[in-house]
């Protein structure tokens, strides 16, 4: 009975290392120039086990999206912690900051993913990707109805875009700094916004 269960643990262990090492190196490579084998030496495991949990790379792009969708609600489940709304929109810029020498070298984790799945002929994976992007809308969308602000869904939308631009400039110009400038326009902007009453 343990060893079926010490068993059970280090295969999920495994499947556990083989995604979030599929999330980094797809995230540093591109999906075209990944080989599943740079993944299972990432992950420091037997090529041939990477088969067993996942047959295609697909299946692990699959993951590695499961894998920045975890992060995602990691990241707003502490958000909601803050009391303010308009102080969990502040700790997602902040948090969006915090990762700017990753967005220099490689971007915005889902949306160079997006980009990158969209020019697939097949479109299977570029709805799912999306569907992360959409996640972060919904959420910044509810923080701005929250603050009882005109246009939430717009708003969430001016920010999302801005993070994807300013993350898509980052990289370009290899300019951590621009996370930080535009970081900080953003704080100032959301400041800036009144509720119709007249209350920030």
């Amino acid at each position: 009975m343990t060893n079926s269960v010490n068993r059970r643990v280090r295969a999920s262990q495994k499947r556990q290392r083989l995604t979030a090492a599929a999330a980094r190196v797809l995230h540093e490579r591109g999906v075209e120039r990944t080989t599943l084998s740079d993944i299972a030496r990432e992950a420091d495991v037997p090529v041939g086990n990477v088969y067993y949990y996942f047959k295609t790379k697909d299946e692990l792009v699959r993951a590695a999206l499961s894998e920045h969708s975890a992060h995602l609600d990691e990241l707003t489940g502490r958000l909601e912690q803050l009391a303010d709304p308009r102080d969990r929109l502040k700790g997602l810029i902040e948090a969006w900051v915090d990762q700017r020498d990753v967005a220099a070298r490689h971007g915005c984790p889902t949306g160079t993913l997006a980009v990158e799945l969209d020019k697939r002929a097949d479109g299977t994976l570029d709805a799912e990707v999306g569907a992360v992007i959409r996640r972060l809308l919904d959420w910044a969308g509810r923080q701005f109805r929250e603050l009882g602000l005109s246009d939430p869904e717009d708003l969430a939308l001016t920010l999302i875009s801005a993070y994807q631009g300013m993350s898509l400039l980052a990289n370009a110009l290899r300019e951590p700094d621009i996370m930080t400038r535009e970081g900080a326009r953003l704080l100032r902007w959301l400041d800036s916004l009144q509720a119709p009453d007249g209350h920030p």
